[in-house]
């Protein structure tokens, strides 16, 4: 699951090509991190000592630690940290299984447990996976020494989960290898106990066997002596075919716990003497907190304390609901902090006098589009509005101030940067603040550490209280101050040749930062044009699940489909002529074109919509088959997918992420909406902010997966970015009216 941008680890680590102009990258940079005159050594020194830390905070008695991520104890129980945090996405499980596919380790004796938000647990394959993705120069950045790499992570406070990057990076990276080197270090060391070459052992279910003795030794009993030995650092991995855990759809690690009830979410967590507290800030984003008479609260039975701060005002009381009595009791009075004036549609207009005026804040592409479209291309205008995360669980984070030290308990997407925020917002040292992560109740990228204002707001209130106190946001406050995906616009334009085929095509876009980092654009065209235009509301606009691909797709993919009207042509076929021969994307395309029955007859009033998209290495295709109820809404009757992903961990897994991908994706399409007045946020809850129910899910949704053997993609993400445009082309197929503006409900009711 993931569901955020990719950090930038190497603004200028490689040459731009050509044919891109730099677009500004998204998140955070490394280019500032002060390495230069450390030296090989101190570098080497850090990064021992921080590993060493690491080993000391997780490894007791009986125990033995291999390279951070792995113990194996004496009675050969196996415990994997993860430094990624559990949202439901199930990726744990697949990196447990990774590791304990190279390491040969009985199933039933591994567990897996999330790191400490502490710097040596900072994920160096996230780092190097990243740097090589975004730099274009993934065999360099693999020879970058190891330390070095540790350095950049723990730099950059990076422990981050998101960019469906969890077995891709950090499974391939390092988890395959750590299984693998720690498996070699066992066989060394029964191979001189044993007194016989170590090719003649084997390894399976935590044992090193040697079959011509018929003696064998548990891996635990081998530990302590491994433990002490130097891993290899680029150990041979297994074969495809000899997998016994990978590519098996193992009962997920999480689901027990999460079943019987004993599983921890932020919510539910509580110590002895905790107090609860609930917060409003300024309405409008922007605006500070003014006045407020304390007195209404303080007269509401439980109520403790009311607490001012710079943009809100918090209510401190025994339980949640007398702080939300408290809370409901004050009428504080905000300033706009000058953003009366926006509004959703004075937002389109910003995007509409950006496209007028003809001066892009980057472009990228090939070409001279402008001669090539001709005097009278064929043009679409898409909007798109800022979409909610709208997780189950609305932010709730603990922390307690005592004796010096800050104590924060909690989901957040990166714990690591989350303890390091705190720091400093209670200006403490680091080693003396702790974040304790659990399990998050639904993220899709708005727990990242780019987007923490309750880190920030409970670090503050706990450090004027003498207790511990939980911050709990209402899931009002949740929805008027969100990171939301950002409201959009395009303007898309082609012309297409006396073959058939398109000759140009261009697609100028409006939105707070450039997409082109997060989107592929996979047609194989003589002329293309992306054109960024810059526009930021005052909103906090943020990653929401698959990022830039959901807007991109939506506009690519319906405008390929009006293309494919224009030309007269069958949008599959159409498509097919715009993709390169013998690729990934056609194999795709083909497949999801013969499984749904793409051409044969369908019941009156029901349509089909095709649309492919890649996003995170990972290309989707779906078919979808709609139609439309009596009030004008859409009914989705049935989904056809087909993804590539390279190869696939966790079959069952990985389709519970392409579904649940998928339904987001249709939610946000037919009824979500966040909208502007005067600066403020329109929607306040569930109610007006309308999640896909059950019954208007698909009741028919065939996953297939290509095991293409290409470089393994995200998983988490890209099921969501075709799914409006697919669903649009279904309609189009049924009612001939071409949707361009979503939601579409909100076109229903016009």
């Amino acid at each position: 699951m993931a569901d955020s941008p990719t950090p930038n680890l190497a603004e200028a680590a490689a040459p731009t090509p050509a044919k891109k102009k730099g677009f500004k990258r998204r998140a955070f940079l490394i280019g500032g991190v002060a390495v230069a005159g450390a030296g090989l050594f101190g570098i080497k020194l850090s990064d021992s000592r921080a590993a060493s830390k690491a080993a000391a905070l997780t490894t007791g008695k009986g125990e033995h630690n291999f390279a951070t991520w792995l113990k194996i104890a004496e009675d050969d129980q196996i415990t994997i940290y993860s430094p990624h945090t559990d949202i439901g996405q199930g990726s744990n499980t697949g990196l447990a299984q990774m590791l304990a596919e190279e390491l040969d380790a009985a199933w039933d004796k591994v567990r897996l447990v999330s790191a400490p938000g502490e710097p040596g647990f900072a994920n160096t394959g996230l780092a190097r996976g990243f740097l090589g993705e975004m730099s274009g120069q993934s065999g360099i950045v693999a020879g970058i020494p190891q330390s070095f790499m540790s350095l950049i992570a723990r730099s950059m406070d990076l422990q981050i989960t998101g960019g469906s990057s969890a077995l891709r990076y950090t499974g391939q990276v390092t988890f395959q290898k750590v299984g693998a080197a720690t498996r070699l270090a066992l066989i060394e060391v029964a191979a001189e106990r044993l007194g016989v070459p170590a090719a003649e052992l084997t390894t399976a279910d935590s044992k090193v066997l040697h079959a011509k003795s018929g003696k064998s030794l548990r891996y635990g009993e081998l530990a302590a002596a491994a433990a002490a030995l130097s891993l290899d650092s680029d150990p041979q991995l297994k074969s495809p075919k000899d997998y016994k855990l990978m590519r098996t759809s193992v009962p997920r690690l999480d689901l027990p716990a999460k079943v019987d009830g004993s599983a921890q979410y932020g919510m539910d967590f509580t110590v002895p003497d905790m107090r609860v507290a609930t917060i409003m800030a300024a309405p409008v984003r922007g605006g500070k907190l003014t006045s407020v008479d304390e007195a209404p609260a303080m007269a509401v039975k439980g109520v403790e304390k009311v607490i001012k701060l710079d943009n809100a005002v918090a209510v401190i009381a025994k339980g949640y609901w007398s702080a939300l009595g408290g809370l409901r009791a004050l009428s504080p009075q905000f300033s706009d902090g000058g953003n009366a004036g926006i509004s959703t549609a004075s937002i389109f207009k910003a995007y509409d006098d950006l496209f007028a005026k003809g001066e892009p804040a980057d472009e990228a592409g090939e070409g001279d589009v402008k001669a090539a479209l001709g005097a009278k291309p064929i043009e679409a205008k898409y909007q798109v509005p800022f979409l909610h995360h709208a997780m189950m669980e609305p932010f709730a984070l603990t922390a307690h101030f005592k004796d010096g030290k800050l104590n924060l308990w909690g989901g957040m997407q990166d714990p690591l940067a989350s303890k390091m925020f705190a720091a400093k917002v209670a200006g403490l040292d680091a080693d003396n603040v702790t974040f304790h992560p659990m399990l998050i109740g639904g993220s899709f990228g708005r727990r990242l550490p780019m987007y923490m204002e309750i880190v920030e707001q409970v670090t503050m209130l706990a450090m004027q209280l003498p207790y511990p106190v939980k911050l709990i946001w209402s899931r009002e406050e949740e929805v008027a101050q969100g990171a939301y995906r950002p409201q959009s616009a395009a303007i898309l334009r082609a012309a297409i040749g006396t073959d058939g085929k398109i000759a140009a095509f261009s697609n100028d876009y409006g939105q707070p930062e450039s997409a082109e980092s997060e989107t592929t654009f996979i047609y194989d065209l003589p002329v293309v044009a992306r054109r960024y235009y810059e526009y930021a509301s005052n909103q906090q606009a943020g990653a929401w699940r698959s990022v830039n691909s959901t807007q991109q797709g939506f506009y690519n993919e319906s405008f390929m489909d009006e293309l494919a009207h224009a030309a007269k042509a069958d949008p599959v076929e159409f498509r097919r002529k715009h993709l390169k021969p013998g690729s990934r994307h056609l194999a795709v395309l083909d497949e999801v074109a013969k499984r749904s029955g793409w051409g044969t007859p369908l019941p009156a009033g029901v349509g089909r919509g095709v649309a492919i998209v890649e996003s995170f290495k990972t290309i989707v295709a779906h078919v979808i088959e709609a139609s439309v109820k009596e009030d004008g809404s859409p009914k989705v009757l049935k989904v056809t997918t087909v993804v590539d992903a390279g190869s696939i961990v966790n079959p069952n897994a990985a389709a519970a992420q392409i579904e649940g991908g998928t339904i987001m994706g249709l939610s946000s399409a037919i009824g979500e909406a966040i909208t502007l007045e005067q600066g403020v946020v329109q929607q306040s809850n569930l109610t007006d902010y309308p999640i896909l129910k059950l019954a208007d899910a698909p009741a028919v949704h065939d996953i297939h997966f290509l095991n293409s053997g290409a470089p393994m993609g995200g998983i988490g993400e890209p099921g969501v970015p075709p799914a409006a445009p697919a669903l649009a082309n279904a309609l189009f197929a049924v009612t001939g009216k071409r949707i361009r503006q979503l939601p579409l409900l909100t076109q229903a009711k016009a």
